[in-house]
This record gives C-alpha cells, structure tokens and sequence, in this order.
C-alpha cells in the first residue's frame, strides 16, 4: 500500500512541474511582449522554484535503498559539559521536531531522560513519514554548538556536544534473530522532564543486547508489555544499522569521498557567537541564518549529505 502511495504521490508531482513550468514559460513570453518586468521576475522565480523541487525529486528518486522508505528512530545524546550540553540535546530535539512538522512528518517520544538542570540527558523520537530514514539518515554523528552560555552568569562562549543517531523502523519482513539470552531486561519508573507523563509503577524498560552491548529503552506507554515490544522493535532497528555501518565501513576504503556514519564523528558546526553560521564539515554546506536552521531548515544539509554519499557509492560500483 505504501509503495503504491509513493508512486502516485511522485507522478502527480511530477505531473504538476510539468503544468506549472508550462505556464511559467507561457507567463514569461506574455510578460515579455506587454513589456511587464514585474511579472517576468514572478515567473523566473516560479521557475527557480521549481528547479529546487526537480532536484529534491531527483534526489528522492535515488532514494533506493532496503529501508530508505522506512520510519526511523532518532536517537540523540548530550556530550560531556552537563547542563550546557544537555540543552543543546534539548534544541537538537526542537530542532528535527520542526523539519519534520514541516514535511508532515509525524514525531512519536519514546524515552527521554531529563538533565539535572535543564535540557535533556538523552531523548529518542520516531519520526513516521515517507522516506524518513532516507532524509534523516546521514544526520549520524556528533553536532557541536559555539554560543554564549545562558546558564553562566559571566557570560562566556562555551562549545557543547551532542551526538545524534539515526536507524530504521524495521518491517516485519526483514528478519532480525535476536537470542534471548543474549538480552538483559531492565524495569523501571518512567520519568519526563518537568515532572510530566511520570508513571509511579515501573513500566518503563531497558533492554541490553549483551554480544553487541546495544542499549535501548522506551517509557512511552504506561503499559510495561507495549514499552518491552516497542525496546525490542528499536532493538532490531540497532543491530540492523549496526549490521549496514559494517558493510558501509568496508566499502569506505574504496571510496575517494568521506561519507563516515561514525558517531564519534563531528560532521556540522553550529555558531551563534560571535557571528551566526551553520557549517556542515562533510559537504561544506553553510548557513549565516543559523536561527532558521535550528528551526528546521535542513533540507540544504540534507540534500547535499545524500548527493555525496550517493556519488561515493556511484563510484565504489
């Protein structure tokens, strides 16, 4: 059913570039003739537009790997710096909340671990939408953020980190064996920050998968058996990733282009003091609006991450 949603969605996509840039070619020589400078300049700009969404579709297209289709998980973890770091995991969580709402995506919590003071000492979302894993997958990595502390009463630049992983929601037909006893299952009380969703019976549950020493865990339902079925899911998800990271490992000694999926690996720099840029270190993309970006505009970063891992794997072929 959803491949069937995907390839009509594509060709009446498709179908309406096509009209539009019709129109916009139509509207452009009629503007040209009656000497309307104003509405040429709103046709180009129809058509500038359009490019953008040709590329975005070209890029989609290549969209073809096993779970590129798929929902993912989102996992994000404050770095060492305590509370500085804890509220960068916090606006990182903000952050690919707001890109999703905007592609109409949808964003499910499934553990969150409050910070001592502020922010979050680690959270995990799942974002449901067509091809999620695809988009969010090259967001793997470490995230640094340069600002002006706001819990320091002396006002000083502090540098913070986070590290962001991505994996996805495996379907029921891609067989993952899991032994049971390599697991180690955890109960305890769930807890949210500020005190919310707080369940006074230990439903929450954390699942060690002991020969890979994957950890999971999900508090969001009050019901103990649904967060256990729920870890499991997000466990298989992990050893699946973990399983492509070591195929993608060794195809990276045969490329030129570095398309690392590390978590020690810093891949985007966020400053805010004392200029405001975005710099992605893997593709050079960068921003001077760096407010827009934590606000969800990542789709620049996205799309240039994807075309370079793309061509790596184009040419190790």
């Amino acid at each position: 059913m959803r491949e069937r949603t995907t390839l009509e969605n594509a060709l009446n996509g498709y179908k309406r570039i096509e009209q539009e840039l019709e129109d916009n070619v139509e509207l452009i020589a009629l503007a040209e003739e009656e000497e309307d400078e104003e509405t040429v300049t709103e046709a180009e700009n129809g058509l500038k537009t359009l490019l953008a969404d040709v590329n975005r579709r070209r890029l989609e297209s290549m969209l073809s790997g096993e779970v590129d289709a798929n929902d993912c998980y989102v996992e994000i973890h404050s770095g060492a710096g305590g509370t500085e770091s804890q509220d960068w995991t916090q606006m990182l969580l903000r952050m690919y909340m707001r890109w999703a709402d905007q592609h109409g995506h949808k964003v499910k919590v499934l553990e969150e671990s409050a910070g001592e003071e502020a922010g979050l000492k680690s959270v995990t979302i799942e974002v449901s939408g067509e091809n999620a894993y695809g988009w969010l997958k090259t967001e793997s990595g470490v995230h640094r953020l340069v600002r002006i502390s706001p819990f320091d009463s002396n006002a000083r630049r502090h540098t913070s980190f986070s590290s962001v992983g991505v994996y996805p929601v495996i379907d029921d037909d891609i067989d993952i064996e899991i032994d049971d006893k390599d697991l180690r299952i955890d109960v305890y009380r769930a807890s949210g920050a500020g005190g919310q969703h707080v369940n006074r019976t230990e439903s929450a549950v954390r699942i060690t998968h002991i020969p890979t020493n994957v950890v999971v865990q999900c508090q969001n339902d009050r019901s103990q058996h649904k967060n256990k079925a729920a870890a499991m899911k997000m466990l298989k998800s992990r050893l699946y990733e973990l399983e492509m990271q070591k195929r993608e490992a060794e195809a990276q000694e045969t490329r030129d282009g570095q398309t690392d999926i590390g978590w020690g690996h810093q891949i985007r720099s966020y400053v805010l003091h004392p200029y405001q840029m975005v710099k992605d270190l893997r593709t050079g993309v960068e921003k001077g609006n760096a407010q827009g970006v934590l606000d969800g505009d990542l789709d620049d970063y996205l799309a240039a991450a994807l075309a370079q891992k793309i061509g790596g794997e184009e040419d190790a072929a």
